[in-house]
C-alpha cells in the first residue's frame, strides 16, 4: 500500500522529533531537539479538499538545553528528556529537574534522544553522543518515584520505542544498525529480555522514531529514505508513506480517533543545495493511513489519574538482560 503525506502549517524546524497526541487537550506536541523547543498545536480544518486536518497556531516552551522528547504526565504538565536529565514542565512552561541517569564521566558529551512511556507509565529514554561515537549511548528507564535503571549499554543512537497492543513486546532501534529489534517486555516489572531482529531498513536509510497500531503493525520513520514504512507483526512490509523530505524522524497516531499519522522531519545537516531540493525539510506532515493507533500512556506520577487500561507499575531496580 502506497500513501502520501501532506505538509502542515507550522514553520519548519531544524530537528523536529517525537510527536505525541494529547487527548485531553486535543493537540499535538513535538520537539525541535537542537533548538531546545517543545511545541504544541491543535488540529484544525484544512482549507482544501484533501479531507485531512492541519495544525493551527500553538505555543512553544523554550528550554536551556537540547530536548530529545516530551511525554505527558498523569498529574498534569509534561515530562521532558532534555540534556542528560528528566525535567518536569508545568502548564506555565516552568521547568524543574526531576531525575537524571548516571551518565559516564568520560569526556564524551551526550544528550537525550527518543523517549516514550511504557503501558505501565514508566518512561524509557535513550542517549547518544553529539558526534555519534559508536556505543556511547544507553537506554534508561525512569520510574515514577525517580529511580533510573540502565536497561541497555553500548548503544550508538537510541531511537524508535513502541509497544505491542498487549504490552508484551517492545520495538526498539539503535539507528546505525539499520534494524528494528523486538524484546519481550514484562508489563508488570518493565524488564526486557530475548532481544532479536524484527525488520531492517536496508541501504536506503536508517530507522528513527516509530509507532504501533491496534493491529500490532509497526510504523517506522526511515531517515534518509523519505518514508515511513509499516511492518506487520511478523516483520513483513505492509505499507509505505512517502514524504517529500529525505530526513524523516518520527511518527505518531493522533486525532480523537487516533486514525491520523503525523510525521516529523529534519533539515539538520542538509547543505544549501539539498535544502533547495527539499524546501519542506523540517516540516510536519499528516496522512490518514487506514490504521488506528494505541492510546498514549502518561508518566504515572499520579496513579489516581491514570487511564483504566494503564497498569500500575512495580518499581524494579534490577537491570534487564
Amino acid at each position: 500500500m502506497q500513501l502520501t503525506a501532506l505538509p502542515c502549517a507550522p514553520l519548519p524546524g531544524q530537528l523536529t522529533e517525537g510527536p505525541v497526541w494529547h487527548a485531553g487537550h486535543g493537540d499535538v506536541l513535538w520537539v525541535d531537539i537542537t533548538a531546545g523547543l517543545v511545541h504544541r498545536a491543535p488540529l484544525v480544518a484544512r482549507d482544501d479538499d484533501s479531507g485531512l486536518p492541519d495544525l493551527g497556531p500553538g505555543t512553544t516552551v523554550s528550554l536551556d538545553r537540547p530536548v530529545g522528547a516530551v511525554a505527558l504526565r498523569a498529574s498534569g504538565g509534561l515530562l521532558v528528556a532534555a540534556g542528560t536529565a528528566f525535567l518536569y514542565v508545568d502548564d506555565a512552561g516552568v521547568a524543574t529537574e526531576f531525575a537524571a541517569p548516571d551518565v559516564p564521566d568520560d569526556g564524551t558529551p551526550r544528550r537525550m534522544n527518543d523517549a516514550k512511556c511504557d503501558p505501565g507509565g514508566r518512561l524509557l529514554a535513550g542517549t547518544m553522543s553529539y558526534d555519534e561515537t559508536p556505543g556511547a549511548g544507553s537506554l534508561y528507564r525512569l520510574d515514577p518515584d525517580g529511580t533510573v535503571t540502565t536497561l541497555l549499554d553500548s548503544v550508538t543512537i537510541s531511537n524508535g520505542l513502541g509497544w505491542s497492543p498487549n504490552g508484551r513486546l517492545l520495538y526498539y532501534a539503535d539507528s546505525p544498525t539499520r534494524r528494528v529489534d523486538v524484546f519481550d517486555h514484562d508489563p508488570v516489572t518493565g524488564a526486557l529480555t530475548a532481544r532479536r531482529p524484527f525488520a531492517d531498513t536496508g541501504p536506503a536509510g536508517v530507522p528513527d522514531g516509530l509507532a504501533v497500531d491496534t493491529e500490532g503493525r509497526v510504523w517506522v520513520a526511515v531517515w534518509g529514505a523519505g518514508q515511513v514504512r509499516a511492518h506487520t507483526p511478523d516483520g513483513a512490509l505492509h505499507a509505505v508513506v512517502t514524504v517529500p523530505v529525505s530526513q524523516v524522524t518520527s511518527c505518531a497516531f493522533v486525532g480523537p480517533d487516533l486514525d491520523l499519522l503525523v510525521i516529523t522531519t529534519a533539515a539538520d545537516g542538509l547543505t544549501p543545495r539539498q535544502l533547495t531540493a527539499e524546501p519542506l525539510a523540517g516540516r510536519i506532515f499528516i496522512c490518514r493511513p487506514g490504521a488506528t493507533g494505541l492510546p498514549v500512556p502518561p508518566f504515572a506520577d499520579d496513579p489516581t489519574r491514570l487511564p483504566a487500561s494503564t497498569t500500575t507499575p512495580h518499581h524494579s531496580r534490577g537491570c534487564a538482560s
